[in-house]
């Protein structure tokens, strides 16, 4: 645990846990609502389907690093995970155990100074135009299309002449990944697992959602509301990524940004340096939790 720590008591800490979970169950709650009736939403359904963690976890609230909770309210926590009884002026509290969770999730925090650190050094590419969307409807009278339930606004050949008089300039694996095989050759770049260290960079809109990934994955050592600042940033970020897809989202009151025309390009451009100006921010909070991590030697 760290030297200095923060001891809340149930007076001071309750009330942030609540206003926590009222935050997060209002994006949670009309997914499970959904989800009960075998309805979709192809904005608002992703960042709990595509990411791992699920409703119930966000609603869960974590002071972070550094804090202790007193108070008999906190018991339950003893049998939270990575969390352990530490001693108070008053008694005891409850807090983050930095040692148990540097021994479990060594290769996770590796992972993330690496990507969180690697980002921040490179140069942003604000001329990719979210045409990675495009590619992955590429073709799709072969291959079908992700979103069988959305109509493509310019038709499967509109779309595919989109595709084929641009440059895609995609540099992240996730994203890459999902292209029909024949919008794959067409990427300057080849995106692995492997090369992910390599090519990040601050302007594209998967590594920024990604910021609430590593969120979550850095959690309980993370405070929920930078959790929860990530997310409502990958929230947004996703609603831009929709609304510059090929897809027709008329339907679910957005209209399109239109990547096709010089318009649409500049629209495009201007909202994702407001993005990565977001991102840079949350970053550094989160390479700083990263850092400060306990490894094992």
């Amino acid at each position: 645990m760290p030297l200095t720590l923060e001891v809340l008591s149930p007076t001071e800490w309750m009330p942030l846990q609540a206003a926590h979970e009222q935050r997060a169950r209002a994006f949670g709650e009309p997914f499970v609502a959904r989800r009960m009736k075998g309805r979709k939403h192809p904005i608002e359904d992703f960042l709990f389907t595509y990411y791992t963690q699920k409703p119930g976890q966000l609603y869960r609230w974590h002071p972070g690093a550094g804090v202790v909770l007193s108070g008999a309210e906190a018991a339950e926590r003893k049998n939270w995970k990575f969390y352990q009884q530490v001693p108070t002026a008053t008694g005891t509290g409850l807090g983050f155990d930095a040692d148990a969770f540097g021994q479990a999730r060594a290769e996770a925090i590796r992972f993330a100074r690496i990507i969180l650190a690697g980002t921040v050094q490179r140069p942003g590419n604000f001329a990719c135009f979210g045409l990675h969307e495009w590619a992955m409807a590429y073709k799709s009278e072969v291959n079908g299309i992700r979103h069988e339930y959305l109509p493509l606004r310019l038709g499967a050949a509109g779309t595919d002449e989109v595709v084929e008089s641009h440059k895609i300039r995609c540099t992240h694996f996730d994203a890459f990944r999902f292209y029909t095989p024949q919008a794959t050759p067409l990427n300057e770049l080849q995106p692995t697992r492997e090369t992910q260290r390599d090519l990040e960079q601050p302007a594209c809109l998967h590594a920024n959602m990604d910021l609430y990934k590593w969120a979550y994955k850095l959690t309980p050592a993370v405070p929920s509301d930078l959790v929860m600042d990530c997310f409502e940033l990958a929230w947004d970020i996703r609603t831009m990524d929709m609304q510059a897809s090929p897809y027709d989202l008329g339907d679910w009151g957005h209209d399109p940004i239109r990547i096709e025309t010089p318009e649409g390009k500049a629209d495009y451009v201007r909202q994702q340096k407001q993005f990565a100006q977001r991102a840079d921010v949350l970053r550094a909070r989160l390479l700083e939790v990263a850092n400060a991590l306990v490894l094992p030697e």
